[in-house]
């Protein structure tokens, strides 16, 4: 299929460059020391990933270990409540082991690590997801892990934390600026420029310097391989649309990759917050401009001084100035539509599929479900597929004291 003269047939493997761009944005925005260490990473991915032993390895993990693949379930009493006739099914990554999406690629990477011969993995964590996720791997591989998180998401994500520190992972507080998702990566990226010899950084999503959006939209990529065949093997066709919530966006490029390719309709659901005003959200595509920051370029949110602003969201998961630079790509191309959802929204969703169908999504994935059922009562037929990213057993306490039980 071509789409704004992009054969999308061909798409994954042409984007990025060799270089890491997708159109204008990603790139590797480095020092020199770690332009050595992108390399490295960016080689040994090339070579060693594409080898049949790491690939049935990786396969015999995602089966034995992670429970993969992942169902697809209809959300049938959602789908009658809201009376069009449209049905909405849910990519349920809430099973994955671990309780989310993120293990897909922390397997993957930490995989590589032990490969390339390291001894300790690094990254950053807002929601705790991708912390949880990579002090899984690293515990399976049996590798250090040092996981950087905010002051403030370690006191929203407390059973994350403890979970992190369980599973032998070292967690490091970061205090600086809003003491939340930037600055933890702020500090990881700090931490790894020291040690990028004995250790990799595992970033959490699909951005930061070349390899990075390549090898973990590629690793995510299983939802959308698995969904896409799901769903046709469960109707007898594609859904009319794809939905997904987007903060770096790793979990939507996931689903997006199955069906980039389709006839399909493509929604990415940013964070809208309390309202439009700066800091009050987290919807770099929808407000943001072009801009460079740890590592890449792409659209971002930048105050008066063109630097990254402050964001908030109520999902410590999206509250990040920008966003994968593919995702600025697809939005710039108009393949994928992204969308903004609020927190009033957000809740109210959690709740109403809590209670409807039995399942408590992550609040960050709950943007996605508010926006599948807002689509849902604009079309008069066809089918939704959400990605529900992950499971909201994190967000409950925090949810309940800040909301209460509605």
């Amino acid at each position: 299929m071509k789409f704004n003269n992009i054969d999308f047939d061909t798409y994954l493997k042409n984007y990025p460059s060799k270089d890491g761009f997708f159109g204008r944005y990603g790139g590797a925005y480095v020092s020199p020391e770690l332009k050595i260490a992108m390399k490295e990473i960016t080689e040994a991915y090339n070579t060693i990933c594409k080898s049949r032993k790491f690939i049935d390895e990786l396969r015999r993990i995602r089966k034995e270990f992670q429970g993969r693949p992942t169902p697809i379930s209809h959300l049938e009493r959602l789908s009658a409540m809201i009376g069009t006739g449209v049905q909405l099914y849910v990519k349920r990554e809430d099973l994955n082991h671990t309780g989310a999406h993120k293990l897909n690629h922390c397997m993957g990477e930490v995989l590589l690590a032990k490969y390339m011969g390291k001894k300790k993995v690094i990254a950053e964590t807002g929601a705790g997801q991708h912390g949880v996720a990579l002090a899984t791997a690293a515990a399976y591989f049996g590798m250090e892990c040092d996981i950087y998180m905010g002051a403030v998401d370690i006191k929203k994500q407390a059973p994350n934390v403890a979970r992190m520190k369980i599973l032998g992972a070292r967690v490091v507080e970061v205090t600086e600026g809003l003491q939340t998702l930037k600055e933890a990566v702020d500090a990881a990226f700090t931490a790894y420029c020291n040690e990028y010899k004995d250790a990799v950084y595992c970033i959490g999503s699909v951005l930061g310097p070349h390899p990075f959006p390549m090898m973990v939209r590629d690793f995510q990529s299983v939802i959308g391989v698995e969904a896409r065949e799901q769903f046709i093997d469960m109707t007898g066709e594609l859904p009319d649309a794809v939905v997904a919530c987007v903060g770096g966006g790793s979990n939507a490029m996931g689903i997006f990759a199955g069906f980039l390719n389709d006839p399909v309709d493509i929604y990415g659901v940013e964070p809208l917050g309390k309202g439009p005003a700066l800091g009050d959200h987290a919807a770099s595509l929808k407000f943001g401009e072009e801009g460079i920051m740890h590592g890449f370029n792409s659209i971002m949110l930048k105050d008066e001084n063109g630097e990254p602003a402050p964001v908030y969201s109520v999902a410590s998961g999206l509250d990040y100035p920008s966003s994968g630079p593919e995702h600025a790509f697809l939005h710039d191309l108009g393949r994928v539509k992204y969308d903004v959802v609020s927190d009033d929204e957000t809740v109210d969703a959690f709740y109403t599929l809590s209670r409807m169908e039995g399942i408590i999504p992550a609040i960050e994935s709950s943007h996605a479900v508010a926006f599948g059922m807002r689509l849902a009562k604009q079309m008069d037929k066809g089918s939704v597929l959400i990605n529900l990213s992950g499971r909201g057993d994190k967000d409950m306490d925090y949810i309940i004291e800040r909301y209460g039980i509605r």
